[in-house]
């Protein structure tokens, strides 16, 4: 592609610590077939070789800066910084975790599309995740559609509980537009912050999908994903979602239904975890995060979930145990989304 007919993309990597994988991610950028970008690694006071090895690829390539936090941030406040560091003229904006890397046409792709399509403000794409071993993830719009118009009935399946299409920073390009709309472009004290910013902004946009593989996601113990799973945060992030965004995108009935059986369901997990024991941090996340969104810990309703559980087992083992690797098997299934 001709550098000076195509827009200017702003790719932006948020680091802390990521000596390991930055070369990788780094090197992922700059084979790209997509050539009119910028790169900015946005170095969040590391204390391993993150810094030096940023340095090297800015010293070779005019293309990269390096912009070093003042002082340490959390994850979501560095991934704002990133943001604010896109350049003023970029029409577009890529993230791409220091772990995570992007196939080749990933940029040309997103960027092809976005631009055929000018009400769209988000576009996602297949990614693969994992380490060892790897899988797709994310489920895509029906082939061969492209895009949501208005974005709204993507959003109103997710909260009905239907399939999640936004896949994670890494695996969407952001219009800059959308991301100069306001100085903190992810919610900091939200974990799923960059699901929210889908809700925010696609109630009057529209939402694209490229139906191809562009995006690796990594797992690593100790990242933002991995708390996530060990805590799951995603219960209290799918229950946030619907109190805040429900009213936009739902009858009363559906958000009044859907809210009912996702309390059902959250509990039905908590009262499990009182057998598994996880720990004070655990419950004081969770006390904390239904506290937020006016649904306090229930204790009587958290009892009553975890003696369900024990008489469950006790008097249907068989049952249990069959419930059980059905439950295995739409995990393992929705990994793959």
């Amino acid at each position: 592609m001709i550098l000076n007919q195509n827009p200017l993309v702003s790719v932006v990597t948020p680091v802390y610590n990521d000596e390991r994988y930055l070369r990788e991610c780094i090197e992922s950028v700059l084979s790209q077939t997509y050539t009119n970008w910028d790169y900015t690694i946005v170095n969040n006071c590391s204390t391993d070789g993150t810094l030096r090895i940023a340095e090297e690829y800015a010293g070779r390539n005019a293309r990269i800066r390096i912009h070093n936090n003042e002082t340490f941030v959390r994850v979501i406040a560095n991934h704002n910084v990133a943001f604010r560091q896109i350049a003023p003229q970029s029409k577009y904006c890529k993230v791409v975790a220091a772990d995570d890397w992007l196939f080749p046409e990933c940029i040309e792709k997103m960027v092809d599309l976005a631009e055929k399509h000018p009400s769209v403000v988000i576009v996602g794409a297949y990614g693969l995740y994992g380490q060892p071993s790897v899988g797709v993830a994310w489920v895509g719009l029906p082939y061969p559609s492209t895009i949501v118009p208005g974005g709204r009935e993507a959003c109103r399946l997710r909260l009905l509980g239907g399939p999640y299409v936004f896949g994670t920073p890494t695996s969407v390009l952001y219009r800059s537009e959308i991301i100069r709309s306001r100085h903190a472009f992810y919610n900091e004290s939200n974990f799923h912050a960059d699901s929210e910013a889908c809700f925010e902004f696609l109630g009057d946009h529209d939402f694209g999908f490229v139906h191809q593989i562009l995006t690796f996601r990594r797992m690593q113990e100790g990242s933002l994903t991995s708390f996530s799973k060990r805590f799951n945060t995603y219960l209290p992030g799918i229950l946030y979602e619907l109190v805040k965004y429900g009213s936009k995108y739902l009858s009363d009935d559906e958000l009044k239904g859907q809210t009912k059986r996702h309390l059902r369901d959250y509990y039905r997990y908590l009262g499990q975890q009182i057998y598994r024991r996880p720990g004070r941090e655990f419950w004081s996340f969770h006390r904390g995060k239904l506290a937020a969104v006016g649904y306090p810990l229930s204790v009587q309703r958290l009892a009553l979930a975890a003696i369900s559980y024990a008489l469950d087992i006790l008097l249907n083992p068989k049952a249990t145990a069959e419930a059980v690797i059905r439950r295995l098997h739409r995990v393992v299934s929705g990994l793959s989304q």
